[in-house]
């Protein structure tokens, strides 16, 4: 019996293994864009990155103009491919994978709840008398999968499979926190015209799915046409990819399937290109002018206390809730000390982080960018440090000779 069980767990292994080893890739790839984009934006080229992010990029079709800064060409548009991708991992997961099971997402989810409320609570508590710095609430809450993977995957077979499993579920609960988020409060003054236009297109999706068109040739068309829309509508362009992912067929069992399809061919640029791309425009970060009153600002502590105590202290006190009374327990294997150094690892925002924060004072002025910027790599770093740390402490030793 145990060889027959042997096989299913080796090959989930193997699977989260080369999940891990592309997600650590890309992590890698943000650290150095991100020191890339602080080098520059410290140094005399300093000018010249910024004035290649402010450089206007117009696309004009008759009476149809979307005329943007490529920086906001970056946010708004490479990072709807980025949301197109999480939506259709999202989908995939609820049809057959980790979500499948009410079982298996109740305890991640649960922390992955208590990781978006918690922080969100902290940011709030220390900005309440701001009503422009209040905006950047969501900022601590997002998690960075790519560099918290890239963490987790320093100690290798250290590292108990039903950890691996708790932290990409609770990631996608994470993403789906921050798509909504984003719908919710971080959308502008809405077009009912473009709206309505949004809509007509997102009812022609459906009903190819219900056709069984499988062709993703007319999805992407479509979702080109989709995004426009909803650019226009004044809600933020990027859940257009996740709207449109979530109208991807999966196929019969067996037969060739058009979202495992887009998703394979998404995951090596989305990791090694857009998300570096999206860190090199996000994180040039002047450290000119920077002093201990900055680092106490009332934002830039916000985001950092919310990051890397608030994060972790969520994320466990709910998962601690149903675990302690007898409702549930840990996954196998996992014992408090190991899930603390994820817990830590998920105060890792970066990418996400900072997508919200340019979401949140888009319009709020040059002094709250900085320090939410500065709140995201210091409280990022932070974790990272501290998470690692934790799990170095926490994971058993793996022999010499194994």
């Amino acid at each position: 019996m145990a060889s027959q069980n042997s096989s299913p767990d080796n090959a989930l292994a193997s699977a989260i293994n080369d999940f891990m080893r592309m997600e650590s890739a890309g992590g890698i790839l943000l650290l150095i864009a991100a020191l890339l984009a602080i080098l520059i934006a410290n140094s005399p080229f300093a000018d010249l990155y910024g004035g290649l992010l402010s450089l206007t990029v117009a696309i004009q079709i008759g009476a149809l103009e979307i005329n943007k800064p490529l920086l906001l060409w970056i946010n708004d548009g490479l990072m709807a491919i980025f949301f197109f991708l999480i939506g259709l991992e999202l989908k995939r997961e609820v049809l057959e994978g980790e979500l499948s099971s009410i079982s298996q997402v109740f305890l991640p989810a649960l922390g992955a709840l208590g990781g978006m409320l918690v922080p969100a609570a902290i940011y709030a508590w220390l900005n309440w008398s701001d009503p422009v710095a209040l905006d950047g609430w969501a900022i601590p809450v997002a998690t960075d999968i790519a560099f918290t993977l890239a963490l987790l995957n320093v100690f290798g077979t250290r590292v108990p499979v039903a950890l691996k499993i708790f932290l990409m579920t609770l990631a996608i609960f994470d993403d789906l926190a921050a798509i909504v988020v984003i719908a919710l409060f971080y959308s502008g003054d809405l077009s009912q015209g473009a709206l309505i236009m949004a809509g007509i297109v997102l009812a022609a999706v459906i009903t190819m799915n219900r056709l069984g068109v499988r062709r993703t040739s007319g999805y992407i068309l479509l979702g080109v046409v989709l995004w426009v829309a909803v650019l226009k509508s004044g809600v933020h362009a990027t859940l257009a990819g996740v709207l449109i992912a979530l109208c991807v067929p999966t196929g019969p069992p067996g037969q060739p399937s058009p979202l495992r399809e887009l998703e394979n061919d998404l995951h090596g640029p989305v990791a090694f290109a857009i998300l570096p791309l999206f860190a090199f425009a996000n994180a040039g970060l002047s450290l000119a002018g920077i002093t201990i009153s900055s680092l106490t600002s009332s934002v830039t502590f916000g985001v950092i206390t919310g990051l890397v105590i608030g994060k972790p202290l969520g994320i466990l006190l709910f998962v601690a809730i149903a675990v302690l009374p007898g409702f549930t327990r840990l996954p196998s294997q996992v014992n408090w000390w190991q899930l603390t150094g994820v817990a830590c690892a998920c105060g890792i925002g970066f990418t996400m982080s900072l997508f919200i924060a340019g979401l949140a004072f888009e319009h709020g002025g040059g002094d709250y960018f900085s320090a939410d910027r500065l709140g995201v790599l210091i409280g990022s770093i932070l974790s990272a440090v501290i998470a690692y740390l934790v799990l170095q402490l926490s994971l058993k030793k793996v022999p010499a000779d194994s």
